[in-house]
C-alpha cells in the first residue's frame, strides 16, 4: 500500500491541497475516555491543518482516512474504527481489504459503496481530481 500512500502524496503535493500523514499517525477523536486512532494513511486539506503542526496526537479528524485491512482484522473491529473516524468528522474513509481484491468506501452522509479490482477509488469532494485504479494498489 506504499503505492497508494505514494500517489497520493504527489497529487497533494502538486497540487497544494494540504498534508498526507502515514504509518499510524495518532488522531485523538473523542475525551474523557480518551479515543485515539491510527490511520495507516490520512490526508487533511489545507485549510484544517493547524500552524504550527502539533507535535503528539492530533485533535482533530483528518478529512480522508485511508485503513489496510489485513487477515487478521475481524469485520466489527474495522467497522468500529469506520464508525470513530465518521463520528469524529472525518469525511470519507477507505478500507481497502486486499485479500478479497475490493475496497469499501465510507461517507459522512452514511453512503457506502464497495469497489471492485477494475474500478478506481476517487477522491470525490475531498479530494477533487484525485482518482486511482484498485488494481494499480492491490
Amino acid at each position: 500500500m506504499l503505492r497508494l500512500g505514494a500517489m497520493l502524496l504527489q497529487y497533494v503535493d502538486a497540487h497544494d491541497l494540504g498534508l498526507v500523514v502515514v504509518g499510524d499517525p495518532g488522531f485523538k477523536l473523542a475525551t474523557d475516555p480518551d479515543t485515539v486512532r491510527g490511520p495507516d494513511i490520512a490526508f487533511i486539506r489545507r485549510e484544517g491543518v493547524p500552524q504550527p503542526v502539533p507535535v503528539g496526537f492530533a485533535a482533530f479528524p483528518p478529512d480522508l482516512v485511508i485503513e489496510i485491512g489485513s487477515p487478521s482484522d475481524r469485520p466489527g473491529d474495522i467497522l468500529g474504527k469506520v464508525g470513530d473516524w465518521l463520528s469524529a468528522g472525518t469525511r470519507l474513509v477507505w478500507v481497502i481489504d486486499p485479500v478479497h481484491r475490493v475496497a469499501h468506501v465510507y461517507r459522512q452522509d452514511e453512503t457506502q459503496t464497495t469497489i471492485g479490482p477494475q474500478e478506481a477509488l476517487n477522491g470525490e469532494d475531498v479530494l477533487p481530481g484525485f482518482s486511482c485504479a484498485l488494481a494499480a494498489i492491490l
